[in-house]
């Protein structure tokens, strides 16, 4: 268990629980997916920017919530901070992929939109270690 974690908090000893957790609602992935592959980094940038229209209150709680569980770091006073992914967050770079990819199969989506995940997808992991 890394120090990060709260013992008290968790509803099992589950590994994917203990990821949902962490990122597993919709605005958390939102908000990693902008500042890794859209570098979005400050408060602004990401609600003007989001394509899904993330409510600044709820992009504020999201942010606030991934650096207190490592997966961001924040530098800089208010909305102007500057939000950076971590390692633990790097690491995702392949599960986004995966995401993507079962986005295209199942989901319908737009061909502006899906062209990241149709790269990802076919970089395969030596791309994703690039990133």
């Amino acid at each position: 268990m890394t120090h990060r974690e709260r013992p008290g908090r968790v509803r099992s000893g589950c590994p994917i629980n203990a990821a949902v957790e962490v990122f597993g609602d919709r605005c958390s992935l939102l908000v990693l997916r902008d500042i890794m592959f859209g570098n979005h980094r400050h408060f602004r940038e990401l609600q003007a920017n989001s394509l899904e229209g993330i409510a600044s209150n709820i992009l504020a709680d999201r942010l606030k919530r991934l650096v207190r569980d490592g997966l961001l770091t924040r530098a800089g006073p208010g909305q102007r901070a500057t939000y950076s992914l971590t390692e633990a967050a790097i690491e995702l770079v392949p599960v986004f992929a995966q995401i993507g990819g079962w986005g295209l199969r199942h989901r319908h989506t737009t061909p502006e939109l899906r062209v990241r995940a149709e790269l990802l997808e076919a970089g395969g992991l030596t791309l994703w270690k690039d990133l």
